[in-house]
């Protein structure tokens, strides 16, 4: 689908739940993705950008900085502790701060460098096994220790179970920042994206709607 489309439908979507235009940020994932369908998204005019991969993202994106001023990337795979320093060198935002480990270390390179990316707390609405997250129980203490490391939390992440309705998940989420007083909500993706931001999602994670199906054997 073009990526004129997919604005509109944001548009339409924004519209619908009474916010303004221009309130939902649309974060096009191009992990995995050919470099001729991430160009043509660039000359498009479009700026913001998700990757899964930490190296994936070393090898594709200083290139296309240097030739395409004003984008801003955001991780929104899970982070390897080890990655981490290559992640925030990279990354405008990180979507998937899940365990005290990993905030530790990101307040480490936050006191070396001055700066942080900011950061999403991913919560694991579903409570799946699989899935990286903290447990919906456990988020509110979680957030709090993030604070307290002075780090920049925005907002919440979440992934709801395939298959499912998404809807309470995003409720949950949305629930869950409000009480934290965070203000950002990443949430919705290809197939959902329209019902996040009923729900309040400020960033919508949309890859396949706009690039095509991916082709993991391209990693």
């Amino acid at each position: 689908m073009p990526l004129a489309d997919i604005i509109a439908r944001i548009n339409a979507a924004e519209r619908a739940a009474a916010r303004p235009e221009g309130s939902v940020t649309l974060i096009a994932v191009s992990k995995v993705q050919p470099a001729e369908r991430v160009e043509a998204v660039l000359d498009q005019g479009h700026r913001v950008f998700g990757e899964n991969y930490v190296q994936e993202a070393q090898r594709k994106w200083p290139a296309w900085r240097a030739r395409y001023p004003g984008v801003q990337l955001h991780m929104i795979g899970p982070l390897q502790t080890n990655k981490a320093k290559a992640a925030v060198e990279l990354f405008d935002a990180i979507h998937t701060v899940d365990r005290p480990s990993l905030a530790e270390r990101l307040a480490r390179l936050a006191d070396q460098r001055g700066t942080s990316p900011e950061l999403f707390v991913q919560v694991n609405t579903g409570r799946e096994p699989q899935k990286a997250g903290v447990l919906p129980e456990a988020a509110d203490e979680f957030v709090a220790q993030v604070r307290a490391l002075s780090l920049p939390v925005v907002g919440l992440m979440c992934i709801p179970p395939e298959g499912e309705d998404s809807r309470p998940h995003f409720a949950m989420l949305a629930e869950m920042a409000a009480r934290n007083g965070l203000t950002k909500l990443s949430m919705g993706m290809s197939a959902d994206f329209e019902a996040a931001i009923a729900a309040g999602a400020t960033h919508v994670r949309v890859g396949s709607a706009i690039f095509g199906a991916r082709d993991y054997g391209q990693r």
